[in-house]
């Protein structure tokens, strides 16, 4: 097996693995508004090397792949051909821009490195934010820069802007808010070498692992969290016991839960090994992959996350982080990854 990076992507080439996958296909909804139809199967094309291709697509499915040289073991995938952006309706108003040098005051306290633009809204709804000694509660309140912006009281100012990936261990909470928790994300990250104040962006629960990224950039988080930029992420998940056919396709086809339809865009074994199943989706649900296995009857026993948008893991022990270069920064920002 040969590995080949590139942009911090991995493209693997394999000619022994023996791996099923299930891939969907793009819905199209019908004039009735009801559910399209959706198909999958198991089969597998075979080149004249005897690599295994997906039957849709004709490439090895990307979502997982066995990597028995590396002590952390996770999937290999396909890069995904970059999606053209959808164009705007042409009576789209477009958006105000700050003017007089202010600034709205959800975007100045996301500058400062406290949250991301949407929580700040949440805090200044409930009153924990101050502009000149006032109490401000109003949403939409632009602001000078040399305003006296207070956040529980403490004085916010611009920082620079700071990325941080992270390879989070388990045991560890991302919830910066939680005053039970005995371990959290950000006593991983040295405050000597990254004295900024940065947040998670997304989250991951306490039991899963995996790619993780932090930063003081609001702006960003927003875009990289929304749930309307549906933004890739793959899992690596094991099981308690191995996952059958049919199950494969119905997390292709859709499984149903409490708060709507959940899809996997991919899924696929891990080789030999049917209790180990890499998953690749767009959606941004509360702990939407745990829940999709077990309403198919399933326990997740462990479950890490080895790719978000754009970014891996590779290099970087569970535990360990490191800054992002400019050439990954200026990706993110570019919505270069998908």
């Amino acid at each position: 097996m040969s590995i080949e990076t590139t942009d911090n992507r991995t493209r693997t080439e394999s000619k022994d693995a023996t791996w099923h996958s299930r891939e969907r296909k793009p819905r199209t909804a019908d004039r009735e508004g009801t559910r399209p139809a959706r198909k999958s199967s198991g089969r597998t094309s075979q080149n004249q090397k005897g690599q295994k291709k997906s039957p849709h697509t004709g490439q090895a499915p990307r979502a997982a792949r066995k990597n028995s040289g590396q002590q952390d073991k996770e999937f290999q995938y396909r890069i995904r051909t970059p999606r053209p952006k959808a164009k705007a309706p042409a009576n789209t108003v477009p958006a105000a821009k700050d003017d007089d040098g202010l600034i709205r005051l959800n975007k100045f306290i996301a500058n400062s490195g406290i949250c991301s633009r949407r929580e700040a809204d949440g805090y200044i709804a409930a009153g924990l934010v101050t502009v000149n000694g006032n109490i401000v509660t109003e949403m939409g309140v632009k602001v000078k820069p040399d305003d006296d912006i207070r956040f529980n009281g403490e004085r916010l100012k611009g920082e620079k802007k700071v990325y941080v990936l992270l390879n989070k261990p388990k045991d560890f909470v991302t919830t910066l808010s939680d005053p039970h928790a005995e371990k959290n994300v950000m006593q991983l990250i040295s405050r000597s070498l990254c004295p900024e104040r940065i947040f998670p962006v997304g989250r991951l629960d306490k039991s899963t692992t995996g790619v993780l990224l932090l930063t003081n950039d609001g702006e960003l988080a927003e875009r990289l969290t929304h749930p309307s930029y549906q933004k890739r992420k793959v899992y690596q998940v094991t099981l308690d016991k191995n996952v059958k056919s049919e199950d494969m396709d119905k997390l292709v086809d859709g499984i149903d839960l409490d708060d709507g339809p959940a899809y996997a865009d991919e899924v696929a074994y891990n080789g030999d090994e049917r209790n180990i199943i890499g998953i690749e989706i767009h959606s941004g649900k509360n702990r939407i992959v745990r829940r999709m296995f077990e309403a198919l009857g399933y326990r997740v026993r462990k479950l890490d996350r080895v790719y978000f948008a754009g970014l891996t893991k590779k290099n970087l022990r569970r535990g360990q982080w490191r800054f992002l270069s400019d050439e990954e920064v200026n990706m993110l920002k570019s919505n270069l990854y998908e």
